[in-house]
């Protein structure tokens, strides 16, 4: 007799137990609905994606490589950079390679006379690379590539340049 009384206490604890996780299911996803409707609205209002766009634009994928076409700029740059605190000169020599988009309709535009535009790509690079000393250079290479990029797009105030590459040695 007490097995069985012991066994319809738990069977009863154990009914008792699936309705309270029951009750808290319901109240907690409706809490969650409302968690995620508030999040949605407040970015909108911010103009926010919930993937990380802005509104109205999608993730532009680089072009392939049967796509893609590279200008060399001509010769090797000897590029002073920011005294470091011992306050001695340093410089960067390398090289430095654009990556063009040929299907892009700037392309035909500006490809055939990028050499004529090779002394404004290199006063870019030494602008952008003179703010940097020898140690941040060397740290930063990602930072300086993007910032090169973006000054290159706003002198040809267009986007088919879509990368900038470029191998230095400092000393």
């Amino acid at each position: 007799m007490k097995r069985n009384l012991l066994s319809i206490i738990i069977l009863a604890l154990l009914v008792v137990n699936i309705v309270l996780s029951a009750i808290m299911m319901v109240t907690v996803s409706s809490a969650s609905k409302k968690t995620a409707a508030l999040v949605a609205d407040i970015s909108t209002i911010i103009g926010l994606e919930i993937d990380g766009l802005p509104q109205g634009e999608s993730v532009k994928t680089a072009p392939s490589m049967a796509d893609t076409a590279v200008y060399n700029v001509s010769e090797e740059l000897t590029i002073p950079l920011k005294n470091d605190e011992d306050g001695k000169s340093h410089y960067a020599v390398g090289n430095v390679s654009l990556s063009m988009d040929m299907t892009h309709a700037d392309y035909k535009t500006y490809s055939e006379t990028m050499a004529d535009r090779e002394g404004l790509i290199k006063d870019v690079v030494f602008a952008v690379m003179a703010n940097y000393t020898m140690d941040e250079a060397k740290n930063n290479t990602d930072q300086i590539k993007a910032e090169i990029l973006a000054r290159v797009q706003e002198l040809f105030g267009s986007d088919f340049i879509y990368s900038v590459s470029y191998n230095f040695l400092y000393s």
